[in-house]
């Protein structure tokens, strides 16, 4: 009974959300290739040359196209297949970080044996750091920026599991570093250059902020008594003023600071991985914040002014006032989300 109360659950999801449909006949396809994969090494006898072979291609394949489910079963079935070489003598992890395939790649952290066969060489000389050190196309992140602290994350990780010899080594000229250096040579231009007309950008209207919440702080609604005493002082609303246009001013403050540090960065390679995306992150949610509170101290304004005489005009004008904050929060958020997450996410290589 449950059986068929799950199956009619199902059947009326799949024909509700035909999506839903999609992406179960998707799964269900990749769980049978996976079996067919199983069965395969379950037949095959290793200790034969011609059966090795045969599979080695499609192995090489399966890691140049990310495919770490069919590659992380060959080497579950023969232990020995970590030490194939293809036609240019590069083996599985080679080639997982000349194509960038960080699935494939993670599955150096399940193996045993890679000091081994990390320090090999190619036909001209490359070791495992030359391949991290090139430039891949990619599409999996937008933006300059981006693109070269994913490049980075690649060539740190790579780095951060060769022999410290490997690091020096050179290929026919260069080594792994200037390799790195000289291809990303135009990425690290356009980063600068995205970098710097984004916190030009948010710089200006974070001054303006500025500007308006300072003024605000010396012209209270209301005005002052012959003392030079806010006429609202005891007003809650008058608090909620007060408290909002000092947190707006202060936010506003860091939010250009941050912006500034970005316009006067040196704009080196090893920036690109952690200093400007946060410098990035900081300044928008702080003018995110800035904004809000913004909105709130002129919300608070308007309810002291207005609300004795025509209370009616309050609630729109504060409904009015969210659509600033909310706009910039649905323009922004998507950059903010891809930043944090590409900065302090799991990342692609699961922060092993």
């Amino acid at each position: 009974m449950c059986h068929k109360l799950h199956m009619m659950l199902w059947n009326g999801l799949m024909h509700l959300a035909p999506s839903i449909k999609v992406i179960h006949k998707e799964k269900v396809r990749n769980m049978q290739a996976v079996e067919i994969v199983r069965i395969i090494c379950k037949g095959v006898i290793w200790n034969d040359p011609q059966n090795q072979q045969l599979l080695k291609k499609a192995f090489f394949k399966a890691a140049t196209l990310g495919i770490s489910k069919f590659v992380q079963e060959i080497i579950a079935a023969y232990k020995g297949s970590v030490y194939w070489e293809d036609e240019n003598k590069h083996t599985i992890f080679h080639v997982a970080v000349l194509h960038r395939r960080a699935e494939v790649f993670n599955l150096i952290y399940s193996s045993t044996f890679k000091s081994n066969w990390l320090g090999s060489n190619d036909n001209i000389r490359n070791n495992i750091l030359h391949f991290g050190g090139k430039l891949v196309p990619s599409s999996e992140v937008a933006g300059a920026a981006l693109q070269m602290q994913r490049k980075l994350e690649w060539f740190k990780a790579v780095e951060n599991l060769v022999h410290p010899f490997l690091r020096e080594a050179v290929n026919n000229e260069q080594t792994p570093r200037e390799v790195f250096t000289e291809e990303h040579k135009e990425l690290v231009k356009e980063g600068e250059k995205w970098m710097k007309e984004t916190a030009t950008a948010c710089s200006v209207v974070a001054a303006f902020i500025i500007t308006v919440m300072f003024a605000a702080a010396f012209t209270v609604p209301g005005g002052n008594d012959s003392r030079g005493i806010p006429n609202f002082l005891h007003e809650s609303s008058f608090i909620i003023f007060a408290v909002s246009d000092a947190l707006s001013l202060f936010s506003s403050i860091i939010s250009v600071l941050m912006f500034l540090g970005i316009l006067t960065s040196r704009y080196s390679e090893e920036d690109f991985l952690l200093s400007l995306p946060r410098k990035l992150i900081i300044g928008l949610i702080t003018m995110f914040f800035s904004i809000a509170s913004m909105m709130v101290s002129f919300g608070a304004t308007i309810y002291l002014v207005l609300f004795s005489t025509w209370k009616w005009v309050f609630i729109p004008i504060t409904l009015v006032g969210c659509v600033p904050v909310t706009l910039f929060a649905l323009l922004q958020f998507p950059l903010l989300f891809d930043m944090y997450s590409s900065t302090y996410g799991r990342g692609i290589f699961g922060r092993k």
